[in-house]
């Protein structure tokens, strides 16, 4: 879909970039007209007169102040992108785990280009060994990209990320304060201990919806019978936080949930006391243990 070159120190590297997205499984819709069933199609008018407007009377405006706009062509972006480096310039080695996948946007697979096999095969390994991800910007489609190589078996996958500013801080998000108990914690941990996995396998999700989608079609087609009636949406209720974390673990492991145990009421004063012995019994106590010294 594209190619570029990597600067890499001295080294300059030049990739080709593959899409690594496959919309093949995608189900879309055309917008039909409700009666005819005819294809409809999207035109842009002048709300002035109501003048349909042709692709090659269209530029490109900015609005500067109200119903104010100057008008910039084609010709002067492609010069200013020139004017700016196209070559994929690394700043800096990260490790990517530093990289939070908030910033993830989407992702490109890179190949090297005829003659980068061994530049292209260096920085995979290099990369692989260190742990590391590299950072880049380049600029392409009107506006500079920032991105991360990381290594993937050997080759480098090219992810494009969101700059800052185009992320909302955390603490622009309403987060009530909260008390979690040691007991809760230590059931949602065994909660977690139970589900875990030793990696993430990918291929074990499907999307249910779009299969079900595809099924829905296929019968519309052939003319059979749909039945579209909705699962029983789930009753929220409020429920013990400690309660619901032990059925949970116990329907993970298969078995009844196990009731939570009330915490025992305090003893009264009295019983917490030490017992006194009775005086008759001390005494007999001592009279055996003189009787038996003399025997």
């Amino acid at each position: 879909m594209g190619s570029g070159t990597i600067s890499f120190g001295l080294v300059n590297i030049p990739v080709k970039v593959f899409s690594a997205s496959d919309s093949g499984g995608k189900i879309s819709f055309n917008q039909l007209h409700a009666e005819k069933h005819t294809r409809l199609k999207q035109q842009l008018y002048d709300p002035e007169t109501g003048e349909i407007v042709p692709r090659e009377k269209i530029v490109k405006g900015y609005e500067y102040a109200k119903d104010q706009y100057i008008i910039i062509d084609e010709e002067e972006l492609e010069k200013l992108e020139l004017a700016t480096s196209r070559s994929m310039d690394i700043t800096e080695f990260v490790p990517l785990d530093s990289v939070d996948p908030l910033y993830f946007e989407s992702g490109y697979y890179l190949g090297p280009d005829k003659g980068a096999e061994r530049a292209y095969k260096l920085l995979a390994a290099a990369l692989t060994e260190a742990r590391f991800a590299a950072v880049a910007k380049y600029v392409a489609r009107g506006r500079q990209q920032l991105v991360v190589f990381r290594p993937l078996n050997g080759a480098i996958v090219m992810q494009q990320l969101r700059y800052a500013d185009e992320v909302k801080k955390l603490g622009d998000i309403p987060i009530p304060d909260a008390t979690v108990t040691e007991g809760e914690l230590g059931l949602a941990k065994q909660f977690i201990t139970a589900m875990a996995k030793p990696k993430f396998e990918i291929d074990q999700y499907k999307d249910e919806y779009r299969e079900k989608l595809r099924e829905l079609l296929d019968k519309k087609i052939k003319g059979e019978a749909v039945d579209l009636t909705p699962a029983p949406a789930p009753v929220a209720k409020v429920v013990d936080l400690m309660e619901a974390l032990k059925a949970s673990l116990a329907k993970n492991a298969g078995a009844a949930p196990a009731p939570v145990a009330a915490a025992p009421a305090a003893p009264p004063e009295e019983e917490r006391k030490p017992p006194k012995r009775a005086a008759s019994s001390d005494a007999a106590a001592d009279g055996a243990k003189k009787k038996k010294a003399k025997g």
